[in-house]
Protein backbone atom coordinates (compact mmCIF):
# COMPACT_ATOMS: atom_id res chain seq x y z
CA UNK A 1 0.00 0.00 0.00
CA UNK A 2 2.89 2.39 0.82
CA UNK A 3 4.49 1.64 -2.58
CA UNK A 4 1.19 2.34 -4.35
CA UNK A 5 0.76 5.62 -2.47
CA UNK A 6 4.27 6.73 -3.41
CA UNK A 7 3.58 5.99 -7.08
CA UNK A 8 0.35 7.98 -7.00
CA UNK A 9 2.09 10.89 -5.24
CA UNK A 10 4.87 10.89 -7.83
CA UNK A 11 2.35 10.92 -10.67
CA UNK A 12 0.47 13.81 -9.08
CA UNK A 13 3.70 15.76 -8.61
CA UNK A 14 4.64 15.17 -12.24
CA UNK A 15 1.20 16.33 -13.35
CA UNK A 16 1.54 19.47 -11.23
CA UNK A 17 4.92 20.30 -12.74
CA UNK A 18 3.61 20.08 -16.29
CA UNK A 19 0.27 21.79 -15.71
CA UNK A 20 -0.14 24.95 -17.79
CA UNK A 21 2.97 24.17 -19.83
CA UNK A 22 2.67 21.47 -22.48
CA UNK A 23 0.45 18.44 -22.86
CA UNK A 24 1.74 15.34 -24.67
CA UNK A 25 -0.75 15.90 -27.48
CA UNK A 26 -1.43 19.62 -27.10
CA UNK A 27 0.19 22.99 -27.69
CA UNK A 28 2.58 24.81 -25.40
CA UNK A 29 0.72 27.30 -23.19
CA UNK A 30 2.47 30.51 -22.14
CA UNK A 31 1.12 32.79 -19.42
CA UNK A 32 1.54 36.49 -20.26
CA UNK A 33 1.01 38.82 -17.30
CA UNK A 34 0.14 42.30 -18.56
CA UNK A 35 -0.03 45.46 -16.46
CA UNK A 36 -2.07 47.37 -19.04
CA UNK A 37 -4.85 49.22 -17.27
CA UNK A 38 -6.26 51.89 -19.57
CA UNK A 39 -9.18 50.57 -21.62
CA UNK A 40 -7.46 51.22 -24.96
CA UNK A 41 -4.26 49.57 -23.76
CA UNK A 42 -5.98 46.46 -22.38
CA UNK A 43 -7.89 46.11 -25.63
CA UNK A 44 -4.71 46.42 -27.73
CA UNK A 45 -2.91 43.77 -25.64
CA UNK A 46 -5.81 41.33 -25.72
CA UNK A 47 -6.27 41.79 -29.48
CA UNK A 48 -2.60 41.02 -30.09
CA UNK A 49 -2.82 37.88 -27.94
CA UNK A 50 -5.84 36.77 -29.97
CA UNK A 51 -3.99 37.44 -33.24
CA UNK A 52 -1.04 35.37 -32.05
CA UNK A 53 -3.25 32.49 -30.96
CA UNK A 54 -5.11 32.54 -34.29
CA UNK A 55 -1.87 32.01 -36.22
CA UNK A 56 0.09 29.74 -33.85
CA UNK A 57 -1.51 26.37 -33.27
CA UNK A 58 1.49 24.96 -31.43
CA UNK A 59 2.04 27.81 -28.92
CA UNK A 60 -0.93 29.40 -27.18
CA UNK A 61 -0.75 32.50 -24.97
CA UNK A 62 -2.99 33.01 -21.95
CA UNK A 63 -3.58 36.66 -20.99
CA UNK A 64 -3.23 37.33 -17.24
CA UNK A 65 -4.16 40.71 -15.78
CA UNK A 66 -1.69 42.18 -13.27
CA UNK A 67 -1.56 45.50 -11.43
CA UNK A 68 1.13 48.18 -11.23
CA UNK A 69 0.31 48.85 -7.59
CA UNK A 70 1.31 45.38 -6.41
CA UNK A 71 3.52 43.95 -9.14
CA UNK A 72 6.84 43.89 -7.26
CA UNK A 73 5.58 41.95 -4.24
CA UNK A 74 3.35 39.76 -6.41
CA UNK A 75 6.25 38.80 -8.68
CA UNK A 76 8.56 38.15 -5.74
CA UNK A 77 5.99 35.79 -4.23
CA UNK A 78 5.41 34.01 -7.54
CA UNK A 79 9.15 33.62 -8.17
CA UNK A 80 9.72 32.16 -4.72
CA UNK A 81 6.75 29.84 -5.14
CA UNK A 82 7.71 28.65 -8.62
CA UNK A 83 4.51 30.07 -10.12
CA UNK A 84 5.79 33.04 -12.11
CA UNK A 85 4.17 33.81 -15.48
CA UNK A 86 6.30 32.95 -18.50
CA UNK A 87 6.16 36.48 -19.94
CA UNK A 88 6.37 39.35 -17.47
CA UNK A 89 5.33 42.97 -18.02
CA UNK A 90 7.10 45.36 -15.64
CA UNK A 91 9.22 48.52 -15.58
CA UNK A 92 12.98 48.63 -15.98
CA UNK A 93 13.62 50.19 -12.56
CA UNK A 94 12.01 47.14 -10.95
CA UNK A 95 14.24 44.58 -12.68
CA UNK A 96 17.63 44.89 -10.98
CA UNK A 97 16.94 42.79 -7.89
CA UNK A 98 15.04 40.19 -9.94
CA UNK A 99 17.85 39.99 -12.50
CA UNK A 100 20.63 39.71 -9.93
CA UNK A 101 18.51 37.26 -7.94
CA UNK A 102 18.37 34.82 -10.87
CA UNK A 103 14.61 35.09 -11.40
CA UNK A 104 14.73 36.45 -14.96
CA UNK A 105 16.12 34.78 -18.07
CA UNK A 106 19.02 36.34 -19.96
CA UNK A 107 17.52 37.23 -23.34
CA UNK A 108 20.82 37.93 -25.11
CA UNK A 109 20.69 34.83 -27.32
CA UNK A 110 16.91 34.53 -27.46
CA UNK A 111 15.94 37.74 -29.24
CA UNK A 112 16.09 38.19 -33.02
CA UNK A 113 18.51 40.66 -34.61
CA UNK A 114 15.58 42.71 -35.95
CA UNK A 115 14.35 43.55 -32.46
CA UNK A 116 17.83 44.15 -31.06
CA UNK A 117 18.73 46.65 -33.77
CA UNK A 118 15.39 48.46 -33.80
CA UNK A 119 15.64 49.59 -30.16
CA UNK A 120 18.29 52.16 -29.30
CA UNK A 121 21.38 51.32 -27.25
CA UNK A 122 20.30 53.77 -24.54
CA UNK A 123 17.03 51.90 -24.10
CA UNK A 124 18.81 48.55 -23.88
CA UNK A 125 21.00 49.98 -21.12
CA UNK A 126 17.91 50.14 -18.89
CA UNK A 127 17.53 46.35 -18.93
CA UNK A 128 21.19 45.29 -19.05
CA UNK A 129 22.76 44.08 -15.81
CA UNK A 130 26.37 42.92 -15.89
CA UNK A 131 26.60 41.17 -19.26
CA UNK A 132 22.98 40.00 -19.52
CA UNK A 133 19.78 41.47 -20.96
CA UNK A 134 16.81 40.76 -18.71
CA UNK A 135 13.98 42.62 -20.39
CA UNK A 136 12.91 44.26 -23.62
CA UNK A 137 12.16 47.99 -23.14
CA UNK A 138 9.18 48.88 -25.33
CA UNK A 139 7.24 51.88 -24.00
CA UNK A 140 8.50 55.08 -22.37
CA UNK A 141 7.23 58.52 -21.51
CA UNK A 142 8.90 61.86 -20.88
CA UNK A 143 7.72 64.15 -18.13
CA UNK A 144 6.18 67.25 -19.62
CA UNK A 145 4.41 70.41 -18.52
CA UNK A 146 0.69 70.32 -19.24
CA UNK A 147 -0.41 73.94 -19.45
CA UNK A 148 -3.60 75.98 -19.52
CA UNK A 149 -3.06 77.41 -23.01
CA UNK A 150 -5.51 80.28 -22.57
CA UNK A 151 -3.85 81.40 -19.34
CA UNK A 152 -0.36 81.37 -20.86
CA UNK A 153 -1.44 83.26 -23.99
CA UNK A 154 -3.14 86.00 -21.95
CA UNK A 155 -0.07 86.39 -19.73
CA UNK A 156 2.20 87.10 -22.66
CA UNK A 157 5.00 84.77 -21.43
CA UNK A 158 7.27 83.11 -23.92
CA UNK A 159 5.91 79.68 -24.88
CA UNK A 160 8.70 77.09 -24.83
CA UNK A 161 9.25 74.48 -27.55
CA UNK A 162 11.56 71.44 -27.70
CA UNK A 163 13.90 73.58 -29.81
CA UNK A 164 13.78 76.54 -27.39
CA UNK A 165 12.76 75.28 -23.93
CA UNK A 166 12.70 77.26 -20.70
CA UNK A 167 15.70 77.03 -18.40
CA UNK A 168 14.99 76.04 -14.81
CA UNK A 169 15.61 79.65 -13.73
CA UNK A 170 13.25 80.98 -16.40
CA UNK A 171 10.63 78.43 -15.41
CA UNK A 172 10.80 79.66 -11.83
CA UNK A 173 10.43 83.29 -12.90
CA UNK A 174 7.46 82.52 -15.14
CA UNK A 175 5.59 80.54 -12.50
CA UNK A 176 5.99 83.50 -10.15
CA UNK A 177 4.72 85.84 -12.84
CA UNK A 178 1.65 83.64 -13.39
CA UNK A 179 0.75 83.47 -9.69
CA UNK A 180 -1.46 85.61 -7.51
CA UNK A 181 -5.03 86.04 -6.25
CA UNK A 182 -5.18 82.48 -4.97
CA UNK A 183 -3.86 80.99 -8.20
CA UNK A 184 -0.53 79.28 -8.77
CA UNK A 185 1.83 79.10 -11.71
CA UNK A 186 2.45 75.40 -11.12
CA UNK A 187 1.19 72.46 -9.08
CA UNK A 188 3.77 69.77 -8.36
CA UNK A 189 2.10 66.38 -7.68
CA UNK A 190 4.87 64.80 -5.63
CA UNK A 191 3.25 62.01 -3.66
CA UNK A 192 6.07 59.89 -5.14
CA UNK A 193 8.84 62.52 -5.27
CA UNK A 194 11.94 60.43 -5.90
CA UNK A 195 11.50 59.30 -9.49
CA UNK A 196 10.33 62.71 -10.69
CA UNK A 197 13.20 64.52 -8.95
CA UNK A 198 15.97 62.17 -10.07
CA UNK A 199 14.80 61.87 -13.66
CA UNK A 200 14.33 65.61 -14.19
CA UNK A 201 17.69 66.28 -12.51
CA UNK A 202 19.54 64.70 -15.45
CA UNK A 203 18.84 67.91 -17.39
CA UNK A 204 20.95 69.82 -14.87
CA UNK A 205 23.73 67.24 -14.82
CA UNK A 206 22.52 65.48 -11.69
CA UNK A 207 23.35 61.81 -11.34
CA UNK A 208 23.21 61.13 -7.57
CA UNK A 209 24.36 57.50 -7.91
CA UNK A 210 28.05 57.01 -8.71
CA UNK A 211 29.65 53.68 -9.51
CA UNK A 212 33.29 53.25 -8.55
CA UNK A 213 36.03 51.19 -10.17
CA UNK A 214 35.12 48.31 -7.86
CA UNK A 215 31.55 48.34 -9.21
CA UNK A 216 30.04 49.57 -5.97
CA UNK A 217 27.55 52.45 -5.98
CA UNK A 218 27.57 55.41 -3.60
CA UNK A 219 25.21 58.37 -3.25
CA UNK A 220 26.67 61.87 -3.73
CA UNK A 221 24.32 64.84 -3.78
CA UNK A 222 26.24 67.34 -5.91
CA UNK A 223 25.58 70.70 -7.56
CA UNK A 224 23.66 69.24 -10.49
CA UNK A 225 21.45 67.26 -8.13
CA UNK A 226 20.41 70.44 -6.29
CA UNK A 227 18.86 72.36 -9.20
CA UNK A 228 15.48 70.65 -9.47
CA UNK A 229 14.87 70.20 -5.70
CA UNK A 230 15.83 73.82 -5.05
CA UNK A 231 13.50 75.03 -7.79
CA UNK A 232 10.53 73.12 -6.40
CA UNK A 233 11.35 74.12 -2.81
CA UNK A 234 11.68 77.80 -3.68
CA UNK A 235 8.50 77.82 -5.75
CA UNK A 236 6.60 76.41 -2.78
CA UNK A 237 8.26 78.11 0.18
CA UNK A 238 9.80 81.34 -1.14
CA UNK A 239 7.91 82.48 -4.24
CA UNK A 240 4.57 80.88 -3.33
CA UNK A 241 4.17 80.15 -7.03
CA UNK A 242 3.57 76.43 -6.46
CA UNK A 243 0.65 75.04 -4.52
CA UNK A 244 1.79 73.50 -1.21
CA UNK A 245 -1.34 71.33 -0.99
CA UNK A 246 -0.51 69.23 -4.06
CA UNK A 247 2.89 68.05 -2.80
CA UNK A 248 1.25 64.96 -1.32
CA UNK A 249 -0.98 64.36 -4.33
CA UNK A 250 -0.79 62.04 -7.31
CA UNK A 251 -1.00 63.40 -10.83
CA UNK A 252 -4.70 62.64 -11.27
CA UNK A 253 -5.50 64.50 -8.05
CA UNK A 254 -4.33 67.79 -9.55
CA UNK A 255 -6.54 67.67 -12.64
CA UNK A 256 -9.75 69.10 -11.08
CA UNK A 257 -7.82 72.16 -9.85
CA UNK A 258 -6.08 72.45 -13.22
CA UNK A 259 -9.39 72.37 -15.08
CA UNK A 260 -10.84 74.82 -12.55
CA UNK A 261 -8.20 77.47 -13.27
CA UNK A 262 -6.29 77.13 -10.00
CA UNK A 263 -2.95 76.09 -11.58
CA UNK A 264 -1.44 77.30 -14.85
CA UNK A 265 0.73 74.21 -15.29
CA UNK A 266 1.15 70.70 -13.93
CA UNK A 267 4.28 68.55 -14.52
CA UNK A 268 2.99 65.12 -15.54
CA UNK A 269 3.93 62.02 -17.47
CA UNK A 270 3.12 62.23 -21.18
CA UNK A 271 0.43 59.55 -20.88
CA UNK A 272 -1.75 61.77 -18.66
CA UNK A 273 -3.01 63.37 -21.87
CA UNK A 274 -5.48 60.52 -22.12
CA UNK A 275 -7.11 61.46 -18.81
CA UNK A 276 -7.10 65.12 -19.79
CA UNK A 277 -8.87 64.38 -23.08
CA UNK A 278 -11.47 62.34 -21.22
CA UNK A 279 -12.02 64.68 -18.28
CA UNK A 280 -11.41 68.24 -19.45
CA UNK A 281 -14.53 70.43 -19.55
CA UNK A 282 -15.78 71.45 -22.97
CA UNK A 283 -13.81 74.34 -24.39
CA UNK A 284 -10.83 73.92 -22.05
CA UNK A 285 -7.71 74.72 -24.08
CA UNK A 286 -4.57 72.87 -22.97
CA UNK A 287 -1.16 72.16 -24.45
CA UNK A 288 1.96 70.12 -23.79
CA UNK A 289 5.24 71.92 -23.15
CA UNK A 290 8.70 70.40 -22.71
CA UNK A 291 10.09 70.20 -19.19
CA UNK A 292 12.72 72.87 -18.43
CA UNK A 293 16.28 72.37 -19.67
CA UNK A 294 19.52 72.67 -17.74
CA UNK A 295 23.24 72.31 -18.37
CA UNK A 296 22.59 69.02 -20.19
CA UNK A 297 19.70 70.37 -22.24
CA UNK A 298 16.46 68.41 -22.25
CA UNK A 299 18.08 65.20 -20.99
CA UNK A 300 15.66 63.29 -18.84
CA UNK A 301 15.68 59.92 -17.14
CA UNK A 302 13.10 57.26 -17.96
CA UNK A 303 12.32 53.76 -16.79
CA UNK A 304 10.69 52.10 -19.80
CA UNK A 305 8.02 49.46 -19.54
CA UNK A 306 9.56 46.07 -20.19
CA UNK A 307 8.80 42.50 -21.20
CA UNK A 308 10.86 39.75 -19.55
CA UNK A 309 10.89 35.96 -19.44
CA UNK A 310 10.96 34.02 -16.19
CA UNK A 311 14.11 31.96 -15.65
CA UNK A 312 11.95 29.03 -14.54
CA UNK A 313 9.89 29.04 -17.74
CA UNK A 314 10.42 25.76 -19.64
CA UNK A 315 9.57 27.53 -22.90
CA UNK A 316 11.93 30.49 -23.08
CA UNK A 317 12.35 30.47 -26.86
CA UNK A 318 8.61 30.38 -27.43
CA UNK A 319 8.16 33.23 -24.95
CA UNK A 320 10.83 35.29 -26.73
CA UNK A 321 9.11 34.62 -30.06
CA UNK A 322 5.84 35.98 -28.66
CA UNK A 323 7.65 39.11 -27.39
CA UNK A 324 9.10 39.58 -30.88
CA UNK A 325 5.60 39.33 -32.35
CA UNK A 326 4.15 41.73 -29.78
CA UNK A 327 6.85 44.30 -30.58
CA UNK A 328 6.80 44.28 -34.35
CA UNK A 329 6.80 47.94 -35.43
CA UNK A 330 3.08 48.17 -36.25
CA UNK A 331 2.17 46.30 -33.08
CA UNK A 332 4.43 48.53 -31.01
CA UNK A 333 2.62 51.56 -32.42
CA UNK A 334 -0.71 50.02 -31.38
CA UNK A 335 0.59 49.51 -27.84
CA UNK A 336 1.98 53.06 -27.72
CA UNK A 337 -1.29 54.59 -28.89
CA UNK A 338 -3.23 52.46 -26.42
CA UNK A 339 -1.07 53.66 -23.52
CA UNK A 340 -0.57 57.21 -24.86
CA UNK A 341 3.18 56.69 -24.54
CA UNK A 342 6.20 56.60 -26.87
CA UNK A 343 7.61 53.38 -28.34
CA UNK A 344 11.30 52.61 -27.97
CA UNK A 345 11.54 51.12 -31.46
CA UNK A 346 12.92 53.51 -34.08
CA UNK A 347 10.60 52.27 -36.83
CA UNK A 348 7.55 52.56 -34.59
CA UNK A 349 8.59 56.02 -33.39
CA UNK A 350 8.68 57.21 -37.02
CA UNK A 351 5.04 56.25 -37.60
CA UNK A 352 2.97 59.29 -38.71
CA UNK A 353 0.33 58.51 -36.07
CA UNK A 354 2.84 59.58 -33.40
CA UNK A 355 3.70 62.90 -35.06
CA UNK A 356 0.33 64.60 -35.17
CA UNK A 357 -0.51 67.99 -33.71
CA UNK A 358 -3.68 66.50 -32.24
CA UNK A 359 -3.24 65.86 -28.52
CA UNK A 360 0.35 67.16 -28.91
CA UNK A 361 1.80 63.81 -29.96
CA UNK A 362 4.47 65.65 -31.97
CA UNK A 363 5.75 67.54 -28.92
CA UNK A 364 6.30 64.34 -26.96
CA UNK A 365 7.87 62.51 -29.89
CA UNK A 366 10.36 65.37 -30.30
CA UNK A 367 11.60 64.66 -26.77
CA UNK A 368 12.35 60.98 -27.42
CA UNK A 369 15.95 61.61 -28.47
CA UNK A 370 16.69 63.26 -25.11
CA UNK A 371 15.54 60.35 -22.94
CA UNK A 372 18.21 58.55 -20.92
CA UNK A 373 18.24 55.60 -18.50
CA UNK A 374 16.96 56.67 -15.09
CA UNK A 375 19.85 57.22 -12.62
CA UNK A 376 18.76 54.39 -10.33
CA UNK A 377 18.37 51.88 -13.13
CA UNK A 378 20.98 49.32 -12.09
CA UNK A 379 21.29 50.16 -8.38
CA UNK A 380 20.69 47.20 -6.09
CA UNK A 381 18.73 48.22 -3.04
CA UNK A 382 17.16 51.20 -4.78
CA UNK A 383 13.63 50.21 -3.75
CA UNK A 384 14.55 50.20 -0.06
CA UNK A 385 16.60 53.41 -0.38
CA UNK A 386 13.67 55.12 -2.08
CA UNK A 387 11.05 54.01 0.44
CA UNK A 388 13.01 54.37 3.68
CA UNK A 389 15.39 57.24 2.97
CA UNK A 390 14.71 59.33 -0.12
CA UNK A 391 10.91 59.62 -0.10
CA UNK A 392 10.58 61.00 3.44
CA UNK A 393 13.67 63.21 2.99
CA UNK A 394 12.38 64.84 -0.21
CA UNK A 395 8.88 65.21 1.21
CA UNK A 396 10.21 67.02 4.26
CA UNK A 397 12.49 69.24 2.18
CA UNK A 398 9.74 70.24 -0.24
CA UNK A 399 7.38 71.05 2.61
CA UNK A 400 10.02 73.25 4.27
CA UNK A 401 10.51 71.01 7.30
CA UNK A 402 14.25 70.54 6.61
CA UNK A 403 16.86 72.48 4.66
CA UNK A 404 19.08 71.52 1.75
CA UNK A 405 21.98 70.53 4.03
CA UNK A 406 19.82 68.10 5.99
CA UNK A 407 18.45 66.68 2.73
CA UNK A 408 21.98 66.07 1.46
CA UNK A 409 23.09 64.46 4.71
CA UNK A 410 20.17 62.05 4.84
CA UNK A 411 20.40 61.05 1.18
CA UNK A 412 24.12 60.41 1.45
CA UNK A 413 24.62 59.14 5.03
CA UNK A 414 21.47 57.07 5.43
CA UNK A 415 21.32 56.17 1.77
CA UNK A 416 24.82 54.74 1.63
CA UNK A 417 24.16 52.63 4.72
CA UNK A 418 21.20 51.03 2.89
CA UNK A 419 23.09 50.47 -0.38
CA UNK A 420 26.09 49.00 1.45
CA UNK A 421 24.02 46.05 2.64
CA UNK A 422 23.30 45.08 -0.96
CA UNK A 423 26.93 45.36 -2.08
CA UNK A 424 28.83 43.27 0.45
Amino acid sequence: MRTGALIVAALLLLAGCTAGGEDDDGPVTLRFQSLAWQEESVQANKELVEEWNATHSDVKVEYVQGSWSSVHDQLLTSFEGGEAPDIIHDASDDLADFAYGGYLADLTDLLPARLKSDISRRSWETTTFDDGVYGVPFLQEPRVLVANATWLKRSGVRIPTPEHPWSWAEFRRITEQLSGDGRYGVAWPLKEPVSATLNLSLSAGGQLFHRGADGKVTVRFEAGDEVVPRTVHDQVDTDHSASPTTLGSGGSDTLPGFFGGRYAMVPLGFSYRQQIVQQAPEGFDWQVLPAPAGADGLAQGVSPQTLSVAEDSPHKREAAAFIDFLLRPKNMVRLALGDWMLPTGTRALADPALHTAKDDWATGTALAEHLRPAPAQSVRGYAEWKDKVATPAFQEYYSGAIGLGELRERLERDGNLVLARYQR
